[in-house]
């Protein structure tokens, strides 16, 4: 987006504040157009007068393209999005679409092979700081080189309604498959210097998004110049090596065409880009040191601009560390993430349970109830609104304080749930202990700094006694 301010937008809306987009202003549409929670053609009177007016539509036009991505944003399947970034590092803004993990299958295995392998991309589901991280599709393979074959197989993987990437450097085989597979829209791979003019046709007649492949710069920008002039939404394969020198200069080639892309704004090479750690199991080593290799190269290109990735091992020690890595990369860093206030049951409390209370920064909140839901341990939770911060944080910054835990209190009518009259405070909080007693009329009982232990401390603790151990 070459717009840094939502005043060059403001001045080319109609200005007129009719809300029709949401928001109660132009200025405020704007920018919410600058931070791409909205789009402009949200502006609903501008789209109709651009309809029958050249300066409305001047201007449309050219609202477009300032708040374009700087690159170019693809759809595979149905709505997975990959591309779409604006710049070369998170915390100068955020990155928005995640990298897109596929996983593959080729036309030589069996059945049952295939099934566990599609059922496995579908079914995974980690759950990471308040949401299940998931994988995105299946790439399947032509290694028969038997468009029969491969159309079989591409059909069985489309049945599981993941996004799919049709892999095959034989046109033929992409053809084929494509007759039977295109309303799936997927990812056709790849074109290169021998076979680009037949998979262009295939890409123009099916209306598909293609993967141009090449390890020289030049040819793979005029690759991807030739495909995008042509109308074709083009990712770019620079070739993954995946070893010493080789997988030096795949990083090298990679951070060349993005910082190209967005600081030079050559709108030939501002595609997307799949790295393929799949390679790795090219090497004539053992499984563990090939899914070692695999791994260690999707972290790297996550951190470093890859926008869709092949890969080979479903297994737990593999996948796990990609798509949490993923995750935290993907996080905007802008934001807090935070969890919503209020009072949680934990474990079935009743009447005589405990009061606990904690933030809603989404690490500390998941924690603490991880650790609580595992002990066993019943407990009503108190979650305060901190603006998403931690315990140490927010009572150091001003925002875990007395009076808002007392209007928390208040709001979640936690009084009528307990005959009691005590609270539990983080130890990192031990310092608001007078002032939270003076506040909310209860007593306050310090807990310990790690929610880990308080499954211990409960059992020594709870009920009080005369004496409390903090």
């Amino acid at each position: 987006m070459k717009v840094k301010s939502p005043l060059e937008i403001y001045k080319l809306l109609p200005q007129t504040n009719c809300g029709e987009c949401g928001f109660d202003t132009c200025m405020s549409f704007a920018a919410h157009v600058l931070d791409r929670t909205a789009k402009i053609e949200d502006c609903k009177p501008l789209v109709e007068k651009a309809k029958k007016d050249k300066k409305a539509a001047e201007k449309l036009k050219k609202l477009k393209e300032m708040t374009a991505p700087e690159i170019d944003e693809v759809i595979i399947g149905k709505d997975l999005k990959i591309g779409g970034e604006e710049v070369l590092h998170r915390h100068e803004l955020t990155f928005f679409n995640p990298t897109a993990l596929f996983f593959d299958v080729s036309d030589t295995m069996d059945e049952k092979t295939i099934d566990e392998r599609c059922s496995r991309v579908v079914e995974y589901r980690k759950f990471y700081v308040g949401r299940y991280l998931t994988l995105d599709g299946i790439a399947v393979r032509c290694v028969s080189n038997d468009p029969e074959v491969f159309v079989r197989v591409a059909k069985k993987v489309a049945g599981y309604g993941k996004p799919m990437i049709l892999v095959s450097l034989n046109p033929k085989c992409l053809e084929r498959a494509l007759k039977d597979v295109k309303e799936y829209n997927p990812l056709i791979y790849a074109a290169n210097e021998e076979n680009y003019k037949e998979v262009l046709k295939i890409a123009k007649k099916y209306d598909v998004p293609a993967v141009v492949r090449s390890k020289d710069l030049d040819m793979l920008k005029s690759l991807a110049a030739t495909f995008k002039s042509h109308g074709v939404k083009t990712v770019i394969d620079p070739v993954t090596e995946p070893f010493g020198k080789g997988l030096q200069k795949t990083f090298e080639r990679v951070v060349q065409i993005r910082r190209t892309a967005i600081m030079m704004q050559d709108k030939d090479i501002n595609c997307p880009i799949m790295i393929t750690p799949i390679s790795a199991w090219m090497a004539k080593s053992d499984d563990v040191s090939k899914m070692y290799w695999e791994t260690v190269i999707a972290a790297l290109f996550i951190v470093k601009y890859a926008d869709v990735m092949i890969l080979h091992s479903l297994e737990p020690h593999s996948i796990m560390p990609i798509v949490t890595l993923r995750a935290n990369i993907y996080t905007d860093p802008r934001t807090p993430v935070q969890v919503e206030p209020g009072l949680r049951a934990i474990n079935n409390p009743d009447r005589s349970s405990p009061v606990m209370i904690t933030t809603n920064f989404a690490l500390t909140y998941y924690t603490v109830e991880s650790d609580l839901q595992s002990s066993g341990a019943k407990g009503w939770l108190l979650v305060l609104d901190t603006g998403g911060l931690g315990v140490e944080v927010s009572v150091a910054g001003g925002q875990f304080t007395p009076d808002k835990v007392k209007k928390l209190m208040e709001e979640t009518k936690v009084a009528e749930k307990v005959d009691h009259r005590y609270l539990i405070i983080p130890g990192l909080a031990a310092r608001l202990q007078g002032a939270l007693e003076d506040e909310t009329g209860w007593k306050i009982l310090v807990g310990p700094t790690d929610s880990g232990r308080l499954k211990a401390w409960l059992e020594q603790n709870w009920p009080p006694k005369k004496e409390v151990k903090s």
